[in-house]
């Protein structure tokens, strides 16, 4: 079992930079199967996960980033596609008697079950580096309960009941993050894109609060939190920093150097490259030129880890992956 807060503290004072982009999608590829396959079976999910670590040297193996994985588990209706990432269809709650009424679910429920198979596939392989699982953020996950939209006014006309709501999110939240970490996971990124539609203030009080309690909870030296918010676009960064994970991961969203100078230096700070509009939608030379540029504005900070802003979408080109991991090898040369 690694040691998490060693491993974090080499990472800070090791000269070479090192890359954890989100990714699944071009390991689920290379194994020839669809993204259906991979949601709905753990051990398509750890074969592609294997591949990528057999391919690439990112320092640290991802799950994908399901948003819909820990709502299906409390009742959402949910649509699989073949090439996409699932939907969820409609909305479960719809006031406040609902949220009362509300059971928090087993990890028998939904897709849970075959996720925690490929975490601990992934774990049982014996890659020599961390496994970092997969989880939604409580105000994310009450947002897909009971719709983003109305959550929003919900916080102000019934903080009582979204309170309760959370509460329960991140009672199950916590239950699977314990078994995660069980079965051997060295940590788990927590995916709380919506709390960035809040403000500073509001972003503490629905989200940091609760996602503090995780981290107390669960974070020690063998297991971190790796608190995600592409959402963010800088306002809200005070209250992500409040929950006192290990690590921060930040979306495009954001200026890096300026996110960079506010975080704290014992931090591991991961961002930002933009997964489509560059890692997508730009030819390999172009993807070199903007990774080089952005390693070079933030060469000064040693906490710093180059990551794809979010979790790469399906049918991202091979040699831009290839590019991604180029620019790096190509900086640490020099």
């Amino acid at each position: 079992m690694i040691n998490m807060k060693s491993w974090v503290s080499q990472q800070i004072s090791n000269n070479t930079r090192i890359a954890i982009p989100i990714m699944t999608h071009p390991g689920i590829e290379m194994i020839g199967k669809k993204v259906k396959d991979a949601v709905q079976n753990g051990e398509i999910h750890a074969q592609a996960i294997k591949k990528l670590a057999e391919v690439y040297p990112s320092a640290a193996t991802t799950v994908i980033m399901d948003l819909t994985l820990e709502a299906e588990a409390f009742g959402c209706q949910i649509e699989f596609q073949e090439n996409d990432m699932p939907h969820i269809l409609g909305r479960l709650l719809t006031c406040a008697e609902d949220i009362e009424n509300l059971k928090v679910p087993d990890l028998s429920a939904g897709r849970i079950g075959e996720y925690l198979k490929a975490n601990k596939l992934t774990v049982e392989m014996g890659i020599d580096k961390p496994v970092f699982a997969g989880v939604i953020g409580p105000f994310s996950l009450a947002g897909r309960l009971f719709d983003m939209s109305e959550i929003m006014m919900a916080c102000y006309i019934e903080p009582d009941a979204i309170n309760m709501l959370l509460d329960k999110c991140l009672e199950f939240i916590i239950n699977y993050c314990r078994e995660l970490k069980r079965i051997g996971c060295s940590g788990v990124v927590v995916a709380e894109p919506a709390a960035g539609l809040l403000s500073n203030e509001d972003c503490q009080i629905f989200s940091s609060e609760y996602v503090k309690r995780l981290v107390d909870e669960l974070q020690d030296e063998t297991f971190i939190i790796v608190l995600h918010n592409c959402g963010n676009t800088g306002h809200c960064t005070e209250a992500m920093l409040y929950t006192g994970a290990a690590a921060y991961h930040f979306g495009n969203a954001i200026d890096m150097v300026e996110t960079l100078n506010y975080c704290p230096k014992d931090k591991l700070i991961l961002g930002n490259v933009d997964p489509v509009g560059v890692m997508k939608m730009l030819t390999p030379p172009e993807i070199k030129d903007y990774i080089s540029n952005l390693l070079q504005k933030t060469a000064q900070f040693n906490n710093f880890v180059l990551s794809t802003g979010c979790d790469l979408p399906p049918h991202v080109p091979a040699e831009n992956v290839e590019a991604f991991f180029e620019a790096l090898v190509e900086f640490n040369q020099k």
